[in-house]
């Protein structure tokens, strides 16, 4: 029996635009996404039957046909049929150090890892291109868990061009673990709310193209100005979350005035806050600044920094 350990990082937005509507139902968007150290660490293992089975040492997270790295390994399977007679069933086990429901791609980064894994596993072959490709089925962030580092994503979030990749800006990450946001609710409710904003003509690129406002805090990526990066975080869903969860503003206010926070955001559809720092030191420091402020034991806080890739691998066996 063969095996591969994986590390699949957690991903933040440093940049989240909704243009419009897209005919597939879905949101036309401009985000930018960024890799962080925080991750998970996913085993694939070939076993000598048919079966494929998840295991996960986090209560909270399922290990039937509902979790996306079942998905993905099932996706493998039907995708190449020959390889999995010939290599067998596959045993995936799931260390889980990303918080759940938390709007990091958790669940996103366990699939694509599992791509990766079985790919070599079965040897496949197959190029960053097709294994994004084959992501891209499986859910919106998939394909840039894949590859990971700094990139614009666009249409519906499955449509990636990479940036000059960041590394070493700090970050605190906060998050209730019992609060969740539904991203489906996020986004139905910003098109009751801002639909009128809309872009209407889908097919009018130049319209679209006017519509997105990502122009400055990309020269900033480009410059590796943290400071400037920090100043043109954006998030087009805070409008609708922050009113209607105050926790989630909470946690905003109270980075918003610690000493050493270039910038702070809620990441993705929440309801994880993060804040940007230039040093370890100063991110440690706020962090024990919030745990002093907010007692509250049902508070996750983690310091993480930018990295410049996506799913890598551990060993192999």
């Amino acid at each position: 029996m063969h095996s591969y350990s994986l590390i699949a990082p957690a991903k933040i937005n440093l940049y989240l635009e909704i243009i419009g509507d897209r005919p597939d139902g879905y949101h036309e968007l401009a985000m930018i996404l960024q890799s962080i150290s925080l991750a998970d660490r996913i085993d694939v293992l070939s076993t000598n039957n048919d079966s494929i089975r998840v295991h996960c040492n986090h209560p909270q997270v399922p290990t039937d046909k509902s979790n996306l790295a079942y998905k993905a390994a099932e996706l493998m399977a039907r995708q190449f049929p020959e390889a999995f007679a010939k290599y067998g069933g596959l045993e995936i086990s799931i260390n889980k150090q990303i918080p759940v429901a938390a709007g990091l791609a958790g669940g996103s980064t366990n699939a694509a890892a599992v791509l990766v894994g079985i790919d070599l596993l079965w040897k496949l072959g197959l190029t960053q291109s097709e294994l994004e490709e084959l992501g891209a089925t499986l859910g919106s962030d998939v394909p840039f868990c894949v590859s990971g580092g700094t990139a614009i994503a666009t249409g519906r979030g499955e449509q990636l061009s990479p940036l000059p990749s960041l590394d070493n800006i700090y970050i605190v990450l906060a998050k209730y673990r019992s609060l969740e946001v539904s991203t489906a609710w996020a986004y139905k409710t910003y098109r009751q709310e801002f639909g009128n904003s809309y872009v209407r003509d889908t097919n009018d690129l130049v319209a679209r193209a006017n519509a997105v406002h990502s122009g400055e805090i990309v020269k900033a990526i480009f410059e590796r100005d943290a400071r400037k990066i920090a100043e043109k975080l954006h998030n087009d869903l805070e409008r609708v979350v922050l009113p209607a969860y105050p926790q989630v503003l909470q946690l905003r206010e109270i980075f918003a005035n610690q000493e050493g926070v270039l910038g702070t955001m809620m990441s993705g559809s929440g309801p994880t806050v993060f804040a940007l720092f230039e040093s370890e030191q100063q991110a440690e420091q706020v962090k024990l600044h919030i745990r002093e402020a907010i007692s509250n034991e049902d508070l996750e806080l983690f310091v993480a920094r930018t990295i410049t890739h996506g799913i890598q691998v551990a060993s192999s066996v």
